[in-house]
């Protein structure tokens, strides 16, 4: 696919410090008005990959292209980010630093927007409050609007939701696929597995600077497909392996126990001899989940290749 259909296009994209390879010619296509997740181990070149999106970082090898153009600069007024690493200006007011970071961003009227913002998120009461009186999530919340009020066209997230309360959550889960909804693309980091899997259009996963997984949550879970079965017993009895046909795996859950067999063909037996062990109130054919995907990866003792 060309650039001009996507909000970023990596080709062949290799980074190195030193002798440290931290991304090997990786290609990544995110398509312009999406959700693009990005997972990885720590390590994995997850945070290089966006700082090379950011231009913060030159490739040593390949081609960035981020909303059509090869080449940029860090400061692109197209470009919002939230880092991981959260900074406010803590004894600036809330309003006056949203204006702030607005305004560097070529918004020179920024007050409808962040009154947009701060009512949207629940924050309108804290808008002439000091940024160094705001608890965690608010500050948080701010820090996110800081980010979007300047309208990017691309909006880097990085662990968006960490440590946010479930109200909280909810909240700017909605306002990130909003974001979408309207147009904006969106590259969202997470180590939550399930965020990825809920919200994202595509996963890309980078793992020890390779790309080992990149597509819809679909095509993944169709790549790691192998039959798994989620059973519970009355009484949340645990399942007794040894007298169970065709398992290669058993993880016990606090809601059901997990089998992960070696063919579809297991399931009758499987069921049959679940029977013998007491009451099934639980057996459904189910789909690995990211979280699964991710784990077998990037579990120590693996060895992936690099996939397409």
């Amino acid at each position: 696919m060309g650039s001009h259909d996507s909000a970023v296009l990596l080709e062949g994209v290799t980074k190195k410090f030193g002798p440290q390879t931290a991304v090997n010619s990786v290609d990544l296509h995110i398509p312009k008005g999406s959700i693009q997740g990005i997972i990885g181990p720590n390590g994995s070149g997850k945070t290089t990959t966006i700082r090379m999106i950011l231009r913060i970082f030159k490739p040593d090898s390949g081609k960035v292209h981020v909303l059509g153009h090869p080449t940029g600069d860090a400061a692109d007024d197209r470009l919002g980010y939230l880092p991981e690493e959260r900074g406010l200006y803590l004894r600036m007011k809330v309003r006056d630093a949203l204006r702030f970071f607005a305004q560097l961003k070529g918004n020179r009227k920024p007050d409808p927007d962040i009154d947009r913002w701060l009512e949207r998120l629940g924050a309108t009461e804290w808008s002439n409050k000091k940024l160094e009186q705001l608890s965690k999530g608010m500050a948080q919340k701010i820090q996110f609007i800081a980010a979007v009020v300047s309208r990017p066209e691309l909006v880097i997230l990085d662990e968006p939701f960490s440590g946010l309360d479930p109200v909280n959550l909810d909240l700017l889960r909605q306002a990130v696929l909003d974001l979408r909804n309207e147009g904006t693309t969106v590259l969202l980091s997470t180590h939550d597995m399930d965020v990825a899997e809920e919200m994202c259009d595509r996963i890309f996963m980078i793992y020890k600077g390779n790309k080992v997984l990149d597509g819809t949550i679909d095509q993944i879970q169709a790549q790691y497909g192998e039959p798994v079965l989620r059973v519970r017993l009355a009484g949340n009895v645990a399942p007794d392996r040894s007298r169970l046909p065709g398992v290669e795996s058993i993880t016990d859950g606090a809601a059901y126990t997990e089998i992960r067999m070696r063919s579809l063909e297991d399931r009758p037996g499987i069921l049959q001899a679940l029977m013998e062990q007491g009451e099934v109130e639980h057996f459904e054919t189910a789909k690995p989940r990211l979280h699964d995907i991710f784990v077998r990866i990037a579990k120590p003792s693996a060895e992936p290749s690099a996939r397409e």
